[in-house]
């Protein structure tokens, strides 16, 4: 087998999920005091919670980079932020960011400025500005980042605990959205440059197409609250395990969005398992619901795009095409 016929995980690409897990664990009990969700920190602040989270966009900027178009990673920036919120329940409200830079570039920032003006737009939230930061010796290129508020009187908070019996809602995620792109951009390399072709879509480049932006899931905020949803989960990194955040059930996902044809060719190229995919990418689904039964129809007519895709049964895993992930 040659080098280019092993099979790659995320692992072997840079990034082992459980050992992050584990420091980001580590960090949280050496703060001590937090008011933590599984997606984002809470303050109390009277009847209502100010709620926090913050994220960046990861190696998604080494594509960018190669194709010299930050047009859309401030999109990225918002949603990964504002999705965090929108998983415990909280509403965005305002947003900050930070990029860091080896040397400053009118051209990029005005494009990541761009990006994340329309992110605001998309997400219904302030942009309050940010920080450039010029550090030569740290940064090798440009990483940006940034911080999300929102609020929510207590009673909107999600309890994150699904129950048994619940039915699962699923909404379509964009594409590849910003995460796995360490696993993904190696197994793309292996055959590809950013510039070439997309083969299943030849007016696009392959870059291009891992640049399609994250989707921002406030507008189905809403509809959660009024529906009932005891828990939601944001598939980001750790693909489909992060279900598992909402408590210790089995989740059988019967009915899950088809995966878009970027995750085909991730695939093929990195001959990944099956299993490897989904637990590193979100595989065509990027934000689930879990929901009394009685509501679960009623929440996915009520947006846009969503449908019953599963329910929560007693069990510790979760269970979709064949594979069981735990």
């Amino acid at each position: 087998m040659t080098e280019d016929e092993e099979e790659l995980t995320y692992a072997d690409a840079g990034v082992d999920i459980e050992e992050s897990e584990a420091a980001t664990a580590a960090l949280l009990n050496a703060v001590g005091n937090v008011v933590d969700t599984e997606y984002a920190g809470l303050l109390d602040i009277g009847d209502q919670y100010l709620g926090l989270a913050t994220d960046g966009v990861g190696t998604k900027l080494l594509v960018a980079e190669a194709l010299g178009d930050y047009s859309t990673v401030g999109i990225d920036c918002m949603a990964m932020n504002a999705n965090d919120l929108v998983a415990a329940g909280v509403e965005p409200v305002a947003f900050v960011d930070y990029l860091a830079v080896d040397e400053p570039s009118e051209e990029f920032s005005e494009q990541v400025g761009e990006g994340l003006a329309e992110a605001a737009e998309r997400a219904g939230v302030a942009l309050l500005g940010g920080e450039t930061a010029v550090m030569p010796e740290v940064v090798n290129g440009l990483d940006l980042a940034g911080t999300c508020a929102g609020i929510a009187p207590k009673g909107a908070v999600f309890d994150g605990e699904a129950q048994a019996g619940d039915k699962l809602v699923g909404w379509p995620s964009s594409g590849i959205h910003s995460n796995g792109l360490t696993l993904a951009r190696k197994a793309i390399q292996r055959e590809h440059d950013y510039e070439d072709e997309y083969p299943p879509n030849p007016e696009k480049t392959v870059g291009e197409e891992l640049l399609e932006p994250t989707r921002i899931y406030t507008g189905i905020l809403g509809a959660m609250h009024e529906h009932g949803v005891h828990a939601a989960a944001h598939v980001t990194g750790g693909g489909w395990t992060n279900l598992l955040r909402m408590g210790e059930f089995e989740y059988d996902v019967t009915d899950p969005f088809g995966a878009q044809s970027i995750f085909g060719l991730i695939q093929d190229l990195g001959n990944v398992s099956p299993e490897e995919m989904y637990r590193t990418f979100n595989m065509g689904t990027g934000f689930v619901a879990a929901v009394p039964a009685d509501e679960a129809e009623a929440l996915a007519d009520a947006t846009e795009d969503g449908k019953v895709i599963g329910e929560v049964s007693e069990g510790a895993s979760v269970e979709i095409r064949g594979l069981s992930l735990d």
